[in-house]
C-alpha cells in the first residue's frame, strides 16, 4: 500500500495589484457591443427620436417583455446613446448624428453591413482569418472582383453605403487641416461613394474632383453626388487602378485604400502616383492610423483586425511607415496629420 503524498498548503492569497477593470471591459463588450447592431434592427433609434418613450411605450412598439426590453436600454444608455429623464427615453447627440439613417453622417449603412456578414466577424469567423492568415469574408473571390460583377449589385451597393456611413465624418474634417487654395483638380482614387471628394469640394470651392472606382460603384457615387447638388464639380471615371493610366491631375487623393494591401502593392500604388503627378502636386493618404511601435490606438488595432478579415495582405499603418514609404519614391515635405477620430492623413508633394 503506498501513502498518499500531500501538496503544500496554500497559505497566502495575494491582492491584485490592479482591478481587472480593461479585462472586464474586454469580456463584457463581447455581450454589450452585439446590442447595438439588434437595437438598429429593431429600429429601437428610429423610435424614440419622433418622441421620447417609457419603458412600456418601447416595449410594446417592438414587440419585447419588459425585462428584454430594459436590458437593450441599459446598454444604450451606458454607451450615451440613450438618455432617461422623468421616465422617458430620448436620443443623445452622438446618436442623432450616427445612428438615423436621416442623419448625414449615419453610421446605419455600416451597421447594416456588419450584420449582413455577421459570420465572418463572429469569435470562429475572426480566429479562422487569425490562424490561416486569410481572409474569411468573400472568400470565394477578393472584395472588388466581386463588385465588378453585375449580378452582385445589392451586395456593392451595400457594401459601398457602408463605407460611405464611415467616410463622412471624416471627409468633412481633412479637408481643414490643408490648404488646398492653389489645387484644381484631385483624383480621388478608387474613391468609392465619393464622400471625400464632397467634403473637399464643399470646402474648396476651386477644386474640381473625379472619383475613380468600378462602373457600379460609380453609379452609386453618382447618386450621392447628386444628392448634394455637385455633379459640375465632381465627376466619375470608370478606372482600374493597377492597369489604367492616370488622368492629368495636381492631387492624388486615396482614403482607406492602402490597409487593403501590402507594403509592396502600396509601394507600386505610390511610384505610379508620384509619376502622373504634375510637378508640385500633392498625394494624400487617408485611413486610420497606428503610432510608430503599431500599439495604439485601440481602434486602429480594430480596423487592423477587419482587414484581416477582409483581404489577404489588408492591415492598417502607422504614420511613420507610410512618410518613409513616400520618402523612399521621391515625394518631399511629407506631413502626418491626425484629422478625425483614429483618422489622419500621410501627405507629401513631388518635387517642381
Amino acid at each position: 500500500m503506498t501513502q498518499a503524498t500531500s501538496k503544500e498548503p496554500i497559505n497566502k492569497l495575494n491582492k491584485p495589484q490592479t482591478d481587472g477593470t480593461k479585462v472586464w471591459n474586454a469580456y463584457l463588450g463581447l455581450f454589450y457591443n452585439p446590442i447595438l447592431l439588434v437595437a438598429h434592427e429593431l429600429k429601437l433609434f428610429l423610435l424614440i427620436a419622433e418622441i421620447p418613450r417609457t419603458l412600456e411605450e418601447i416595449s410594446q412598439s417592438l414587440n419585447l417583455k419588459p425585462r428584454a426590453a430594459g436590458a437593450l436600454l441599459s446598454v444604450c444608455a451606458s454607451m450615451d446613446f440613450i438618455q432617461l429623464k422623468d421616465g422617458y427615453y430620448s436620443l443623445t447627440t452622438v446618436a442623432y448624428e450616427y445612428l438615423l439613417e436621416t442623419s448625414p453622417t449615419s453610421f446605419c449603412g455600416l451597421l447594416d453591413f456588419i450584420i449582413a456578414n455577421y459570420d465572418s466577424f463572429s469569435y470562429p469567423g475572426i480566429k479562422e482569418a487569425i490562424l490561416t492568415d486569410a481572409p474569411t469574408a468573400y472568400k470565394t473571390s477578393p472584395i472588388y472582383k466581386v463588385h465588378e460583377q453585375e449580378d452582385q449589385e445589392q451586395v456593392t451597393r451595400t457594401f459601398t453605403k457602408g463605407m460611405h456611413s464611415i467616410s463622412v465624418p471624416p471627409a468633412l474634417a481633412w479637408p481643414e487641416t490643408l490648404d488646398l487654395s492653389s489645387n484644381k483638380q484631385m483624383l480621388d482614387i478608387a474613391g468609392g461613394s465619393g464622400a471625400h471628394s464632397i467634403g473637399a469640394t464643399l470646402k474648396w470651392s476651386n477644386l474640381k474632383a473625379t472619383v475613380l472606382d468600378l462602373a457600379p460603384v460609380c453609379k452609386i457615387a453618382q447618386e450621392y453626388i447628386a444628392e448634394y447638388g455637385l455633379l459640375e464639380q465632381i465627376t466619375t471615371e470608370v478606372y482600374d487602378m493597377w492597369n489604367d493610366p492616370l488622368p492629368s491631375a495636381d492631387l492624388h487623393f486615396y482614403s482607406l485604400i492602402y490597409h487593403n494591401y501590402d507594403l509592396e502593392k502600396n509601394r507600386f500604388l505610390t511610384k505610379k502616383s508620384f509619376d502622373s503627378l504634375e510637378p508640385g502636386g500633392r498625394i494624400i493618404i487617408h485611413q486610420p492610423l497606428f503610432n510608430d511601435d503599431r500599439t495604439l490606438p485601440l481602434s486602429t488595432s480594430g480596423f487592423n483586425v477587419i482587414m484581416q478579415v477582409w483581404l489577404a495582405g489588408g492591415q492598417e499603418y502607422s504614420g511613420l511607415e507610410l512618410s518613409t514609404m513616400l520618402l523612399e519614391i521621391g515625394f518631399v515635405d511629407i506631413e502626418v496629420k491626425p484629422t478625425f477620430s483614429c483618422f489622419g492623413i500621410v501627405t507629401g508633394r513631388k518635387p517642381e
